[in-house]
């Protein structure tokens, strides 16, 4: 991986896979030219959500939240890329997605701030963590892409 590259964590939440919303989400995070470099269907445990959202678990709304996030199996997707951290958060909108730009993936399909269908990391220190939380290294690729120098120019290095 180039070193100027970054890593993040999605996850696509349950209402993205029960709204069969997985293909297009995934695709929009492909056609910006990221990188797939893990990516697992999964049940999250109570000790996973727990650990995941500890900055909520003592909020009125945590078990609405836990429950929600069990309520079917998420998609953890590991991308990689130049900026991959702001680009993601770009493609996927703010948190309410009523608030969110019309062409981001909230803004596009989303209303709510809970049922909002993707986790993004925020910052490259939580994306380290949120990927080692649910990724292990032999899980986790690193290829070379044909393209990669043709959307990477090279002002990004």
């Amino acid at each position: 991986m180039n070193p100027k590259e970054e890593k993040t964590l999605i996850i696509m939440k349950p209402d993205a896979i029960q709204r069969s919303l997985f293909g297009e989400i995934l695709q929009r995070f492909e056609r910006k030219g990221l990188k797939i470099i893990g990516v697992k269907m999964t049940k999250i445990s109570d000790v996973l959500i727990e650990e995941h959202y500890s900055h909520l678990v003592e909020k009125p709304f945590f078990n609405t939240l836990k429950n929600y996030m069990q309520a079917s199996p998420v998609v953890l997707i590991a991308l990689g890329g130049v900026n991959a951290i702001s680009a993601t958060r770009l493609i996927v909108g703010p948190t309410k997605g009523h608030e969110a730009d019309a062409g981001s993936i909230r803004g596009d399909y989303s209303m709510s701030g809970q049922s909002n269908l993707v986790h993004a990391s925020d910052s490259a220190e939580n994306a380290e963590i949120e990927i080692k939380r649910f990724f292990e290294e032999s899980e986790l690729f690193d290829y070379e892409k044909p393209d990669y120098k043709l959307i990477n120019a090279e002002d990004h290095f």
